[in-house]
Formats: structure tokens, sequence, C-alpha cells
């Protein structure tokens, strides 16, 4: 499996904007300077991740995004999923019950994928955006200095 450039901008736009949330919106231009991820390209996967109902917009002059949800309730999955579909690396039509897999009965490859699937989905359904901001604080920052810093 093999994510692109919006799964992992779009974590790391997500770890950046909960680690500088507080009670205001944080800016795309904030994220963008402090991730040097492009604008442009930051405001589409906010409406993607928008839409998936992981952030919410807040318009006017001190506006920007927040968190939809407590980063507690956010797994690194939601976001992949939101961002990059299924992280299925294999689709299968032999895992589908309702799949045309002619040699679904004998063929013993699919429980292989099947096995990786949900290997990857339990992985990334366990780690917490709070976590990840908890460790970019651990190695990213020092003194003072609550900044998440880029991944």
């Amino acid at each position: 499996m093999k994510l692109s450039t919006k799964g992992r901008y779009g974590l790391r736009a997500l770890i950046d904007l909960a680690g500088n949330c507080g009670e205001a919106p944080v800016s795309t231009a904030s994220i963008s300077a402090r991730q040097d991820i492009s604008e442009r390209y930051l405001e589409q996967l906010m409406s993607m991740l928008k839409k998936a109902g992981l952030v919410k917009s807040i318009r006017g002059a001190s506006g920007g995004y927040v968190l939809a949800k407590d980063m507690k309730e956010i797994s690194v999955g939601d976001i992949l999923r939101a961002l990059e579909g299924s992280l299925e690396p294999v689709e299968c039509a032999g895992l589908d019950p309702d799949g045309e897999c002619s040699i679904s009965d004998s063929c013993v490859t699919k429980y292989v994928w099947q096995r990786i699937n949900e290997s990857i989905s339990r992985t990334v359904d366990e780690i917490m955006l709070d976590q990840l901001v908890e460790e970019s604080r651990k190695n990213c920052c020092s003194g003072t200095d609550k900044r998440v810093c880029r991944n």
C-alpha cells in the first residue's frame, strides 16, 4: 500500500491543526507555512476532511478550521479514508459476498489479502490524533515552544 500526498499531507495538516487549535480557528495560511504545503492544495484537503465531518470551517477575518470532534475520537484511519478512500492494498472479488470471482471457493490467496486488509485497518484505527499530537510535541518541541513541527 502506498499513500498519496493527499493522505500524507492531510495527516500532517490535521496533526498541526489539532496541536495549534485552542479557542481560535487555525488558518490554512498558518498550517501551510508550518508544514510547507501549498495553501491551495491544503484547501482541497481541508474540504475533503470537512465533507467527512472531521473539521469545521469558520468564516470571517479570524476564521479558519477547527476539529469537528475531540482529537481523541479521530483515528488515523478516519483521516486516511477521508482523503484516500479505501485503504485496501488488494481488491479481491472473492472477499465480497456479491463479488463475481469464478475461483472464490477454491482460492486460498483471498485469506492472505483479507489478513493484510484487516491488519492495516486495525493499525490505522488504533492510532488516534491526540497520540500523534503528543508524539509531535515530545519529538519536536523544546521548552515553552508548543508548535507542532513538520513531520
